[in-house]
């Protein structure tokens, strides 16, 4: 059992996430550094996979050698995360074993569907054997029994079965348009690779998402199948309960911090609870909030600096007008001269990144 300080806690957090000097140098580190990355729609400021790298990479990151690595696949979809295409083998056995043994309850549900739509299954791989890729509007198959989930997927069979069809192993998102997905065969879009066997895998993914994240609660919440056992045991001093800490981290005493912009799906930021327990932030993700009752903003950017997070800047890309608009700096105690420069510095960093300049008298005047 380690006994941790809060102050221990969160630099294991910081350094385990690549968000301290040097940063990485090559998108090959940065995303390995990273793991998965959350794929979300919103493009408010940037797609958020291009926030995460840049977080980390300054502006050695380059957008388009990121979608020339999506192009040429050394990086696909898995399960709604961007990730470097030799991920798959650890993905590929539960695929093949989907439902699962046993299958939980909404897989089980699913798998009976599947079954019993198998004719239309087949005609949506024939047609994406034969003409592929397609988006889901393109694909039509008769469904004896059509989906019904009581909620956003009634009257979405196509969209469904590709879904499963992807649980399964069999097709694959080869691209994006937009935000539109465009399906494949999944053998014409993930590297052919042997499948690590299941436990083995699940293990190696856990592991992975722990040194991603330094040190996490074993049991995520519903939605999050936890980490299990990896790594090892930790308590935090004023934090209730036990934690799971990577075992490499333990070994590093060195903390070099600096000043970084994080997107809302960032691994660093995701967790709100760890974000709460760790670093005292009540950070919250307001798309969905009414403006008036928003105290953040629509997509406000938490900020980290060295190992505290400081406040959120609410920024907007408008290309129309090629500026990166500075809606509001929200700062969680007062900013010495330094952290507001620095904090300045990245907002000028990723408005270089995405083509814009900062608007005019937006930095100067807070």
């Amino acid at each position: 059992m380690h006994e941790l300080t809060a102050r221990q806690a969160r630099r294991i957090a910081v350094r385990a996430a690549g968000l301290t000097a040097p940063r990485p140098t090559t998108l090959e580190d940065a995303i390995a550094g990273v793991g998965a990355i959350r794929l979300d729609l919103t493009a408010y400021i940037c797609p958020s996979p291009e926030l995460v790298l840049w977080s980390r990479m300054g502006r050695a990151f380059d957008p388009q050698e990121l979608e020339e690595w999506r192009t040429t696949r050394r990086v696909v979809e898995i399960r709604g995360y961007l990730q470097a295409s030799g991920r798959f083998a650890l993905h590929r056995a539960a695929m093949e074993a989907w439902p699962g043994d046993p299958p939980p309850p909404f897989a089980q549900q699913q798998a009976k569907w599947v079954e019993a739509n198998a004719a239309a299954a087949e005609e949506i791989l024939q047609t994406l054997r034969s003409e592929g890729p397609l988006p889901p509007k393109e694909l039509h198959a008769q469904f004896p029994v059509p989906h019904r989930s009581g909620g956003w997927n009634n009257d979405r069979s196509v969209v469904m079965m590709l879904e499963r069809l992807a649980d399964r192993g069999q097709v694959a998102v080869s691209h994006r348009e937009g935000r539109l997905r465009v399906w494949d065969l999944a053998e014409r879009v993930f590297p052919d690779v042997a499948a690590v066997p299941l436990l083995e895998a699940e293990r190696r993914r856990n592991e992975g998402r722990l040194a991603v994240l330094g040190i996490a609660r074993a049991d995520g919440p519903d939605c999050d199948p936890g980490l299990g056992q990896v790594g090892e045991e930790a308590v935090i001093d004023g934090v209730r309960g036990r934690w799971r800490v990577d075992p490499a981290q333990l070994e590093e005493t060195t903390f070099r911090g600096r000043t970084a912009l994080l997107s809302p799906f960032d691994p660093f930021t995701f967790d709100r609870h760890r974000l709460k327990e760790l670093f005292s932030s009540d950070y919250a993700l307001e798309m969905y909030t009414p403006a008036a009752r928003r105290r953040f903003g629509y997509y406000a950017l938490p900020i980290l600096h060295g190992d505290r997070i400081v406040g959120t800047a609410d920024l907007e890309a408008d290309h129309v007008h090629g500026v990166l608009e500075v809606h509001a700096l929200r700062q969680e105690g007062t900013w010495s001269p330094s952290v507001t420069r620095a904090v300045h510095a990245e907002i000028r960093s990723l408005a270089r990144m995405l083509g814009l300049d900062v608007a005019d008298g937006a930095l100067e005047e807070r």
